[in-house]
Formats: structure tokens, sequence, C-alpha cells
């Protein structure tokens, strides 16, 4: 079967592959199967010196990764470049950190001795979304390699030649054949290899749907899985913030990558108090945002990653607006391109409150206090992560525990760092990635205890 990257730009074919038979996917992961039983007693000190090589690969080549990165899904060039930056920063980190994170962790017990090693579980599948085509992948891979496992991963279709790119990086790193391997498939055979007796876990970042089916699947056959699913984030702006700067905030949090991150701010509930004149504030930000080719180093928001992704944002704004939200400015599309847009007097009940909007769109909600605000937040089958704009912290940090989220932060837009765990709640999914809790995801902590 042949695979087809588009550009959502100006909608031509970037490039075309043929996909793997499922008898070739299945030599490959027994390849895989048999490098983990080597790659597995390889000390921590010969794969922190690969991992920090991929990294340096990595920026050796960003230039032509972020070029692949932005024809085939239509991220701004300077995001795609900053991207691979970010993925080198996540192999550094876990080269000088995995060690110490998957130390034994000795216990006081009646015993002699007794502590908690952590092993390799073998090969890890991972299935990949095409939003953040670089930095998905390697905050997986950076952990699982160095953890002593090997991997397989099937990337979505439109960012074919990225998956290829990452497997080709692995390469001229120097990592041992078959410990990283890349599998061109549909999303029915991608399904199947969960199963497959070889795999031994899988992650997932995708959408609620795919979460749903891999869990089921991983479930059937007891396999631990890692979900990393949609937001609908809520940026609450108190009447005591920095207007200015909560504006910047959530702007960013809501326009990089055109939108498309689970981890954007969507929902914002602003005090009755200052909505007016933050939305002012935010509509002058907004309107800077034109379309131009996201090849040229200037543009700062690019297409939708697919035309099919455009016509379902374009839905949910007709349907809120049909609803009683107001249009006040974009709502606009043409080909894979939507404006960027913003809406008011958006209520739950409406696509644009109650459905992640994973696009350009911006949502505000007027609120009456603090403990609106967060009955609202939580007010989601999401929990991934929130943003409050304030001027009292302490204030704010009394009330974290009251956020069904899987993050918190307080005057900064939601974001993923190497350093702290990533994950979410409720239908953003389970599990963590990054710091020493995502690594631990994908070993066996053992118990040992000596009479």
């Amino acid at each position: 079967m042949e695979i087809v990257s588009i550009n959502p730009w100006n909608l031509e074919t970037v490039e075309r592959f043929t996909a793997h038979t499922d008898a070739e996917a299945n030599a490959i992961i027994e390849s895989v199967d048999s490098a983990f039983h080597s790659w597995k007693k390889t000390s921590f000190s010969e794969r922190s010196t690969l991992i920090h090589n991929l990294g340096e690969v990595l920026i050796k080549n960003k230039e032509t990764y972020a070029a692949h990165i932005t024809s085939e899904m239509g991220k701004p060039i300077s995001e795609s470049i900053a991207e691979i930056e970010k993925c080198a920063w996540v192999c550094h980190f876990y080269a000088d950190n995995a060690e110490q994170f998957l130390a034994p962790r000795m216990v006081e017990t009646d015993a002699s001795k007794s502590y908690v090693r952590y092993d390799p579980l073998g090969v890890i599948y991972a299935i990949m979304p095409w939003n953040f085509p670089f930095w998905q992948v390697l905050r997986f891979m950076a952990p699982t390699l160095m953890a002593g496992n090997t991997a397989i991963f099937k990337h979505a279709p439109n960012v074919s030649r990225c998956a290829l790119d990452i497997e080709e990086a692995a390469i001229e790193a120097g990592f041992p054949e078959n410990t990283f391997r890349t599998l061109l498939l549909t999303n029915e055979q991608g399904s199947a290899i969960i199963k497959h007796e070889k795999v031994r876990a899988v992650s997932l970042t995708g959408s609620e749907r795919a979460g749903e089916a891999v869990a089921s699947t991983a479930g059937s056959v007891l396999k631990p899985s890692v979900l990393e699913l949609g937001g609908s984030n809520a940026v609450i702006v108190l009447e005591d913030a920095d207007l200015e700067a909560a504006v910047d905030t959530g702007f960013r949090a809501r326009f990089l990558n055109s939108g498309q991150s689970c981890i954007a701010g969507k929902r914002f509930l602003v005090m009755d108090s200052i909505h007016d004149a933050y939305v002012d504030q935010f509509k002058q930000k907004v309107a800077t945002l034109t379309f131009n080719d996201p090849i040229d180093s200037s543009t700062k928001i690019g297409p939708l990653a697919r035309v099919d992704l455009a016509e379902g944002i374009e839905r949910q704004v007709n349907e809120s607006v049909a609803k009683g939200a107001t249009l006040e400015m974009g709502g606009k599309r043409d080909g894979a391109k939507y404006d960027a847009t913003i809406l008011t007097n958006v209520k739950p009940g409406m696509p644009a409150f109650d459905e992640e909007l994973f696009g350009p769109v911006a949502s505000f909600v007027r609120v009456k206090d603090f403990d609106e605000a967060i009955t609202l937040s939580n007010q989601s089958s999401f929990g991934l992560g929130v943003t409050i704009c304030t001027g009292n912290e302490a204030k704010a940090l009394e009330r974290v525990h009251e956020f069904d989220e899987g993050a918190v932060f307080i005057n900064e837009l939601v974001k993923s760092d190497p350093r702290l765990p990533f994950g979410g709640i409720k239908r953003s999914g389970f599990g963590r990635e990054l710091s020493a809790e995502g690594i631990h995801e994908f070993v066996n902590a053992k118990t040992v205890y000596v009479k």
C-alpha cells in the first residue's frame, strides 16, 4: 500500500512511501527483539554516549529536519527548528540522568539486604502523532532506550519522512542495528502490532478515540500502556493579573503550532471586570497572525496539517456560533488554512467549550470570581493542564489541589519540560512521560530480598 504525505500549505504531494507488509513488519519486530538481548547488557555509560550522539546529530541536521516538518505538516519553520532543538535537550537530559533515575533503591526491612532494581522490559511500541513529529517521538525514545529497552514506532502517515529521519538519525548516532526501527503502516496494521508476542508495552500520543482503541487492545493482552491524549486547557485570568503579561501568556498558549497542541490554552476564563480589556488586547495580537508560506522564517502561523482538520474546526466554530457564541474575528477557511479566530460569549453546551478545538481558535468565557473559574475549568472531560494568571501567587498555590489536571502552571503557559513529569487524567489519558516518572513507565520494578 502507498502512503502519501501532502504539503498542507499548497496541497502538493511531498513524497510517496510504500507501507511495510505484515510480513516485513513482523520481521522487523523479531530483529528488534533480538537486538534487545544484547542492548540490555550495555552499560549506562555506553547508552549515554549514544544518546548524547543522537542529540548532536539532531542539531547538526536541524535545518533539514525542520524543513521536513514544515513541508509535511505546515508548522512555521522557526517553530520547527525550535522543536528539533528541544529534542536534542531531552536526549542530553536522559543521557545525563537516566543512571540516577534507575539506580537500585535500598529498602530497610528485616532482610539482611532488600532493594528494588529497575530492569528493561524488551520491545516497546510507540504510536505517535503528526503535530510535533520529532518531539513526541524523541521524548519517548530517549528514556526508553536509556532504560535498556529497544523500540519500534509507527508515525502518523502524513509525516512519514520525519519518521524515517528519526530512524536514520539513530543510525548516524551509532546505535546498534535494530535498536530503534520505524514501521510505515496503515492504522489498521498499527493496531495489530500491539498483540505481537514480542511487544511488551505500548505508548500512544493521540486522540481520545485512538486512546480507547489502544488501551482496549493492550488490556486484552495484559500489556501496560501510556496514553497522552487530548486536552481542553483553561487559561484563568484573575482581576489582579498583570494584563499585558497575561495577554502575552494566553496568546502564546493558544497559537503555538497554529493551535495544534494538546496542552494549548483553549478556554479562556476571564474575570468579568477585566474581560473586555483582555479581549481587546488579545485581538490586537491575533490581528498580526497573517498567513504566509511556513517555510519563510518570518511566518508566525501556518495551515492546519490536513484539510479535514480545518473542516472539523470550521464545523465546531459554526456550531458554537449557532448556539449563541459571538464570532469576534476570523472564522474563515481556505483549504487547510483556518484564520486565527476569537469567540466570545462561549458557554457549556457549545463545541467551543465542551470539545477540544485543535486549531487556532480562542474561546472566551466571562466568570465572576476564582470559584466559578475553578468550577468551569474542571467542567471538562479532559484533565491535562491549566494556566492561572494572577498577581497573587500565594492565593493560586493554596488552590492548586482543587484542579482536576495533570499540571497547574501559574503565570506561564502549560508546556512540557524534560525535568518535570508530563501527562493527564480523565480523558486526557494516563501514565507519565519525561522526568524520572517517565523512564519508570517501561521498566520492571523488581524486588530483591536476601534473608
